[in-house]
């Protein structure tokens, strides 16, 4: 004879018995990114919400598949947030890019200034339209960083917030947004 099917306080008590396992799962697999927009309790509470919602979903064969079966709907639950976060992070960025593709001049003396050296104030001087043209070479990305960082003067930690990544990964992509844009202003050698 098969066990009953947990439901309504049985079913809460087996949660109950889990909760310790299903918020240490979270917490270790939520990401920085995840943390830094949602609490681990909600999280928790969340699948709590939806297990006791589905819960016709599962065939109780014992607490271990149960458990088993709460931690992947934990994973589910991760990888969807994380989706939703990268789906507004991909929004925002083509609202920024409608508002990023023309340059000004202005933007463009900042950036020259901000990058510190004095070939570049004398590239400002002699060249502003390669410099124009170099940086509408750069893809979306590596021009919004380069405009949040020497524009807007944002910190890496505002990007990372912004970009859902963390101060390195921040200092990483304006480090090769900026390679990239050097590789565009080269003048070739005749």
């Amino acid at each position: 004879m098969a066990a009953p099917e947990p439901t309504g306080p049985a079913l809460e008590a087996l949660l109950e018995r889990h909760l310790d396992d299903l918020e240490s799962y979270v917490r270790k697999n939520m990401g920085a990114g995840l943390a830094q927009r949602e609490s681990c309790a909600d999280l928790v509470q969340s699948i709590c919400r939806e297990v006791l919602q589905y819960q016709g979903r599962f065939q109780f064969q014992g607490e271990p598949a149960f458990r088993k079966w709460l931690l992947q709907a934990a994973l589910h639950k991760l990888i969807d947030r994380r989706r939703f976060y990268r789906a507004n992070r991909r929004d925002q960025i083509a609202r920024e890019a409608d508002h990023s593709e023309a340059w000004q001049i202005e933007e463009i003396a900042k950036l020259a200034k901000t990058l510190g050296s004095p070939s570049g104030e004398a590239m400002l001087r002699e060249d502003i339209g390669r410099l124009s043209h170099a940086l509408n070479q750069l893809v979306e990305g590596d021009r919004g960083i380069i405009r949040m960082i020497h524009i807007e003067g944002l910190t890496h930690a505002d990007v990372a917030d912004r970009l859902g990544c963390t101060v390195p990964q921040s200092r990483g992509r304006l480090f090769l947004a900026l390679a990239r844009l050097s590789a565009h202003l080269k003048v070739p050698k005749a």
